[in-house]
């Protein structure tokens, strides 16, 4: 069965970013000149996702109104013939009944939002997309995924190398084999001490999994947190089905954090079509 449908967790509080996200969801922080959560949908809808599933929380509604069509607006550029701007917010329009949006009512974890989505996604696999990450690749990282899934079914999970020093920082895999750039795996290690990591394959934040994930979530106690982890849903799939790792071609941004975010406004600026040699003029004035 292809995968056409995605859930987007964004019912997070951003307290990374905080003050920031007091007043606006981290979702719709810009990046350049569109929020960081535009990027994710149009990475999904570049890997052919017909139907994006959001899962929201309470002060998130600008997400929807984003996704919502501005007649006001767009009633206005046409009057000042601002075509361009106008033809740029057409193509972010989604088709009608192309998106759902779920309350996540209380802070669970995301193994619970991912939960939330399963009368919508239904007994098909899907694709999650994490929204504080933005992948930025030729190819968009998801169709890279979804052609993977196209060759082996089972369940993948985006992954790429890190310094050896840096494994304590994020979740990696435990490979079993390798053939091109897909990887048998047989379990995941949260921040392992660099002597323990079973390897340096970091965990992305993109995942295509099964429809029986929705299963074990229903019946996954809290884990790390007091959550209820997607991880933890993960390991006992992995029982019981395939899993793969693809070392996915591209760079992923941590937008969830500080530093993380300004990274990915410099790289997105610096290959931006209309500012990259003023933005590249700037760093270099910084820089003395």
């Amino acid at each position: 069965m292809s995968i056409k449908k995605a859930v987007l967790p964004v019912a997070g509080f951003g307290t990374r970013v905080l003050p920031a996200t007091k007043a606006i969801p981290k979702e719709l922080m810009p990046v350049v000149d569109r929020p960081a959560l535009q990027y994710v949908v149009d990475e999904a809808v570049a890997a052919g996702i017909e139907h994006i599933v959001f899962v929201t929380g309470r002060n998130k509604g600008a997400i929807e109104d984003y996704f919502d069509v501005a007649y006001e607006l767009e009633d206005s550029l046409v009057k000042k013939n601002k075509t361009a701007i106008l033809d740029e917010l057409k193509r972010i329009h989604m088709p009608a009944g192309s998106t759902s949006f779920i309350r996540q009512q209380g802070a669970l974890g995301l193994g619970h939002a991912i939960w939330c989505a399963r009368d919508v996604i239904g007994n098909e696999p899907f694709a999650i997309l994490l929204p504080d990450v933005l992948v930025k690749a030729e190819k968009s990282c998801t169709a890279q995924m979804v052609e993977a899934y196209n060759q082996v079914g089972g369940n993948i999970i985006a992954v790429d190398a890190v310094p050896e020093d840096e494994v304590s920082k994020y979740g990696v895999i435990a490979p079993v084999e390798k053939t091109g750039n897909l990887i048998r795996m047989s379990g995941m290690v949260e921040k392992p001490a660099k002597e323990d990591a079973p390897s340096n394959l970091k965990i992305t934040g993109r995942y295509i999994l099964q429809p029986e994930i929705f299963d074990l979530l229903e019946t996954q106690e809290r884990g790390a947190g007091g959550e209820i982890q997607l991880t933890d849903s993960m390991a006992k799939l992995m029982e019981m089905q395939d899993f793969f790792a693809l070392e996915y071609d591209g760079q992923d941004y941590d937008c969830g954090s500080k530093l993380g975010y300004f990274e990915a406004v410099l790289a997105y600026a610096l290959d931006h079509p209309e500012i990259k040699d003023g933005a590249l003029d700037l760093v270099k004035k910084a820089l003395g």
